[in-house]
């Protein structure tokens, strides 16, 4: 439901970012050094969402060939050197941040990403003049979907829970909001809309430009 939101908490993968082909090279660069051949763009978008480990380990499967610890490192060491290759923000993400700063309301970005290469990947794009602060998945001693995150935001703005948005295109985000008893607004351009949908998260805006209403600043 629409309300007035002082805060909106972004996820960064699928929801302000397209990070799918250069997340992609990185896990196939590390599968191919293991003599593995390459996983589909669609398999790879799947595996994503709740940190770099989570994803090499369900990339290389139950049988990896090599401790998982030097596969992420692999992985790491490649994605941060490219990570900025092919990604870039989603059409009418840049447009709605600026307008949503401009009527006042503080964005935030709350990601299982690395905090360095997250934040690299915000500069990259232009798009830290907007941002105030951003948690990545090891900037604390918990992740998402744990509501600590979102907790430590809504300190870091100093805006309550009421009046704080969360908005991300996966299960994960609509799960952590909730944890952290804050309303949730769904993408659909993201990399899992599908299990959104299943999840029954209302609203999902199908363009960026449809969260000035949900946050109430049309």
């Amino acid at each position: 439901m629409p309300g007035v939101y002082d805060h909106v908490i972004f996820d960064l993968d699928g929801t302000l970012v397209d990070t799918r082909i250069d997340l992609s090279l990185a896990v196939n660069h590390v599968r191919r050094g293991l003599g593995l051949p390459d996983l589909p763009l669609d398999v790879v978008c799947r595996m994503v969402g709740e940190g770099a480990r989570i994803l090499v380990q369900r990339a290389l499967g139950p049988e990896p060939g090599c401790s998982i610890d030097d596969a992420l490192a692999r992985f790491l060491a490649y994605y941060g050197a490219h990570l900025l290759d092919h990604t870039q923000a989603y059409p009418g993400v840049r447009e709605l941040l600026a307008a949503l700063t401009a009527r006042g309301v503080l964005l935030s970005v709350l990601t299982n990403k690395p905090a360095a290469m997250s934040q690299a990947i915000v500069d990259g794009l232009g798009l830290s003049g907007y941002i105030t602060h951003l948690i990545g998945g090891d900037s604390l001693p918990v992740r998402k979907p744990d509501p600590a995150g979102i907790e430590r935001l809504c300190q870091l703005a100093g805006v309550g829970p009421a009046r704080t948005l969360v908005v991300g295109d996966s299960a994960i985000d609509a799960r952590t909001a909730r944890a952290a008893g804050v309303t949730f607004c769904g993408v659909a351009w993201g990399f899992a809309p599908d299990t959104l949908r299943a999840l029954g998260a209302d609203p999902i805006i199908e363009q960026p430009a449809e969260l000035l209403r949900v946050v109430g600043r049309v």
